[in-house]
């Protein structure tokens, strides 16, 4: 019904820069909230940033200043950008939506990209 395809993972150097993105596709009636999630090796999954349809934006303490969400509501997409990349940045990316598949109030779900790799080594 509702797929979320993430851009491809990457090996970046610290200090270096990513962008990534998430897309939206299938039969559905609104996007709400989209959202970046990250989980290391052994660790929970956390949220990373998040962006409202209005544009309103929330960001994990880690990332604040470092990594902006934005999204282009006419695509369906969601983007991050990555800046002054850590070593503790890595680890496998995904993206969720909160999205209203059809017009009845209960015809809405959480949706999951397939999760890619950011690993930032030197």
């Amino acid at each position: 019904q509702v797929q979320l395809v993430e851009s491809g993972g990457c090996l970046v150097r610290p200090g270096g820069s990513l962008r990534r993105s998430c897309v939206a596709s299938g039969t559905f009636i609104r996007v709400n909230d989209m959202d970046w999630y990250r989980q290391a090796p052994g660790k929970e999954r956390e949220m990373v940033a998040r962006i409202s349809s209005g544009g309103d934006t929330t960001y994990a303490d880690s990332v604040k200043g470092r990594f902006t969400i934005s999204r282009d509501n006419g695509k369906n997409t969601v983007y991050l950008q990555m800046n002054n990349l850590k070593p503790e940045d890595t680890g496998a990316y995904f993206c969720n939506a909160d999205v209203n598949w059809g017009w009845h109030a209960s015809a809405r779900k959480q949706y999951w990209g397939q999760g890619t790799q950011v690993t930032v080594s030197s």
